[in-house]
């Protein structure tokens, strides 16, 4: 296991808690943009989700993986769902993609096996 990605989540999570509790105003705001772009339409929210975890690879953020995989996992994604997201990540981010996109497998992964454990 390169990461333990479910205490990377929480560990962020209590980090963005005095972020939000500093900037309540900002984070309000955030928050509103992120139940938007979430939000049932077009697309579901898996695919939207894949898609996040996809710009969390190309960006390279551990948080974003973290985050998104586990939503991803939430939501219904497969594996097979995943590795297709990662293969888009790869073409169009390169080398550096390929390398984070072994993580964001691994977060899946795991975020996965504890939700059919639980």
């Amino acid at each position: 296991m390169y990461k333990d990605w479910a205490k990377l989540a929480e560990d962020l999570s209590g980090t963005l808690r005095d972020v939000h509790k500093g900037i309540p105003d900002t984070m309000k705001h955030f928050s509103a943009l992120a139940r938007a772009a979430t939000a049932e339409g077009a697309l579901d929210v898996k695919t939207k989700e894949l898609i996040a975890l996809a710009i969390g690879v190309a960006t390279r953020c551990d948080g974003c993986i973290a985050f998104h995989a586990k939503a991803a996992a939430k939501h219904g994604a497969t594996r097979e769902e995943i590795l297709e997201t990662m293969g888009m990540s790869v073409y169009m981010g390169g080398g550096p993609s390929f390398m984070y996109a072994g993580q964001a497998l691994e977060a899946f992964d795991q975020f996965k096996a504890d939700q059919d454990e639980g």
